[in-house]
């Protein structure tokens, strides 16, 4: 391999933070796996935010908490369990952080699930329960966060986790680009409703950051084709998705409001 082969292949180095969330409460949903929800936990940690991490696995989600308290200090991040799917379990995790701070300042909605089923043989089931994680599951931990922001009147911020399947097309993901394609116009309208109240509603959209688990449950021959449609020639690791994430919930990006950031080397 050259030595301009190899650069494009090899991720950068890991950056350090900056503070740049130094004394904000954040929300973050699906946050104790090994993707882009567990390194945008960390991420916002090393910025100085106070984390609570929700996720439906329960066991998974002691172990994150546990792990990130050592390093950061148990004041520093605490967990509960959420499905999101679930309007009270949304509820009582929003409840957490702001009994437990006074406060909640971001929410970072990354909650989503995948599945791969050509739409002539896809089940009501598989759609719908595509939708209810990612689109819907959005749409609840939104509304409640936009609740409570409104009534405590400082302001405050959500990013969305979306995908570039949400603008382009990939055999077998008419549920899942469905549901990012409406995750992407609730940021919007969302977007223009808040602002009114001082908070501010972005997206990222990832086209592929590869983790245990997505190289897990995606077959090899898939991943190296979509690998190929990337101009560094690999996939994201989920920490640079998450800087973008930072971006969006720090004042860097205090005049951004109903955007999707494509965090993406995609060309095709």
């Amino acid at each position: 391999m050259s030595s301009v082969e190899e650069s494009r292949s090899s991720a950068p180095p890991y950056l350090p933070g900056h503070a740049l969330l130094a004394g904000r409460t954040a929300v973050i949903t699906a946050a104790a796996g090994t993707g882009i929800g567990g390194a945008t936990a960390r991420r916002f940690l090393e910025e100085g935010a106070r984390v609570v991490l929700g996720d439906a696995h329960e066991a998974r989600l002691r172990s994150r908490v546990a792990a990130c308290a050592a390093q950061f200090g148990e004041e520093k991040v605490a967990g509960l369990p959420c499905d999101v799917t679930q309007e009270e379990q949304v509820a009582a995790l929003l409840d957490h952080a702001e009994e437990r701070h006074g406060t909640l300042d971001i929410l970072v909605n990354n909650a989503g699930l995948g599945g791969t089923s050509d739409l002539a043989d896809m089940s009501d089931e598989q759609w719908h329960t595509v939708l209810d994680v990612t689109l819907h599951g959005t749409f609840r931990c939104t509304r409640a966060a936009l609740r409570r922001m409104r009534a405590a009147g400082r302001g405050g911020v959500v990013v969305n986790n979306a995908s570039v399947l949400g603008w382009r097309a990939q055999r077998g993901q008419a549920h899942y680009a469905a549901a990012k394609a409406g995750v992407m116009a609730l940021t919007r309208c969302a977007a223009v409703e808040a602002a009114a109240y001082g908070v501010r509603v972005n997206a990222v959209a990832p086209s592929l950051a590869v983790h245990p688990h997505l190289a897990k449950v995606t077959g090899p021959e898939l991943l190296a084709e979509l690998t190929a449609r990337e101009a560094f020639a690999r996939s994201a690791e989920p920490w640079e998705v998450a800087n973008v994430i930072v971006f969006l919930a720090s004042g860097y990006s205090s005049y951004m409001t109903g955007e999707t950031v494509a965090v993406s080397s995609q060309r095709a």
